[in-house]
């Protein structure tokens, strides 16, 4: 199947096919012609599946077919994401689709005034990417007109209970007519997710794609068993060995973040941070250098990484083991996109155990371990220029300064004797 075989907009499939975008994937082929039908759509996907154009080509068409006048504005389709990252992310997605149709975007998110907000949503605008938080503030204050709404979606749904935007939710749809055509996406479900789907979607099409193991197949991912206060330095020669690589390390926190890209730099290894304590524009310009290649590897947190489709990363490091089993799919999944194979090395220290078992648990096998002998690990830390600043390497270093003053002084001794 050919995207070319749908009836598409001539501009929507002009820009289908300059992007390099000739055959849907799976989720693509099951997805788009169930919306084209006016179905409501709940779809189970794991990121890398191709899940953004599953709904923004349909969103797109049906929007071209519709003839809203003008003076009856108001927005006609909202897409509500968990991140301002993600939100943007799938901005760039649609600007590239929609040259050439006519139809207008604009995205919704924190970081921006409310009056900067409403001079974008004030210019007879089509299509909104936004937050739910944001997009509730200006629902609440009437800031917004929504009456005209057509189609929601809701991408990364799992992602926006688990950062609690459950009543955000509730409260935007007060202002949404009933009679809409809702698309539900998540990559994971549970009775949580599975009851906030069915509150939203009537009579859906339901589509899963997700494999027994959940991880894509395009991934090698293992694991490291290594002490906590040894990372750093597995991490610097990860790097160093693969300098042209792309590298993705994901922390816990923010503050692990802001440390490990500390430590990396104190052995000159240039890595970006992106964690949601930054401000909007710094997160905004970790991201452009990492995506452009300007530096190769990114220290990153989970709730700032979600969602985010870079293109080429080759390495996903778990610097960090992490608490919720489900995030370790979400983590990985950055690498391996479409048809690129990727690797994933977690390093897991002694305490985190427990959060290993809990990760082989869902995928329901072990994840490979990678054995190093005792002197593969030890040459691994004498092989990192942190280690000749350790307490323990200096006071050998002076050890044999203070020998070698020694030798030199005892030679000056016997000199003088022969004199």
């Amino acid at each position: 199947m050919l995207f070319s075989r749908y009836k598409l907009h001539p501009a929507l499939a002009r820009n289908l096919e300059e992007g390099g975008f000739r055959r849907p994937t799976d989720i693509q082929f099951r997805a788009i012609p169930a919306v084209l039908d006016g179905n409501d759509l709940l779809a189970i996907a794991q990121t890398g599946t191709g899940k953004t154009m599953a709904f923004a080509v349909p969103t797109i068409q049906l929007l071209t077919e519709m003839d809203t006048p003008r003076e009856d504005f108001s927005p006609r389709a909202l897409v509500m994401v968990p991140t301002h990252e993600l939100a943007l992310q799938i901005l760039g997605v649609f600007k590239s689709l929609t040259q050439g149709t006519g139809l207008k975007l604009a995205a919704i998110i924190g970081g921006k005034t409310v009056e900067e907000q409403m001079g974008l949503v004030s210019r007879n605008v089509d299509i909104i990417i936004a937050t739910p938080g944001r997009m509730n503030d200006l629902g609440r204050n009437r800031l917004i007109n929504l009456s005209e709404l057509r189609l929601l979606i809701l991408d990364e749904a799992d992602k926006m209970l688990e950062m609690g935007f459950k009543e955000d939710i509730h409260h935007i749809l007060r202002h949404i007519p009933r009679q809409r055509q809702t698309l539900f996406f998540s990559a994971t479900i549970s009775p949580k997710i599975k009851k906030l789907a069915y509150a939203l979607v009537v009579k859906p099409i339901r589509i899963e794609i997700a494999p027994e193991d959940p991880v894509s197949k395009n991934i090698d991912h293992s694991l490291l068993e290594v002490a906590m206060d040894d990372k750093r330095f597995f991490l610097e020669r990860l790097i160093k060995d693969h300098p042209e690589d792309k590298i993705l390390v994901f922390t816990r926190t923010q503050v692990r973040a802001e440390r490990v890209q500390a430590a990396m730099k104190r052995v000159d290894i240039d890595a970006g941070v992106l964690h949601g304590g930054l401000e909007r524009e710094k997160r905004k310009d970790a991201l452009a250098t990492f995506s452009q290649g300007e530096i190769k590897v990114l220290i990153a947190t989970d709730l700032s990484a979600r969602g985010l489709d870079i293109d080429d990363i080759t390495y996903v490091v778990n610097y960090d083991m992490p608490r919720e089993a489900e995030t370790y799919v979400h983590r990985i999944g950055r690498t391996g996109r479409g048809k690129k194979r990727g690797i994933a090395v977690s390093f897991c220290a002694p305490e985190e155990e427990q959060l290993r078992r809990n990760i082989e648990k869902l995928l329901g096998h072990f994840i490979q371990v990678l054995d190093l002998s005792d002197e593969e690990y030890e040459g691994t830390k004498d092989f990192s220029m942190a280690a000749e600043t350790d307490w323990k390497t200096l006071l050998k270093r002076d050890a044999e300064e203070q020998a070698k003053w020694e030798a030199k002084h005892k030679k000056r001794i016997k000199k003088g004797k022969k004199k």
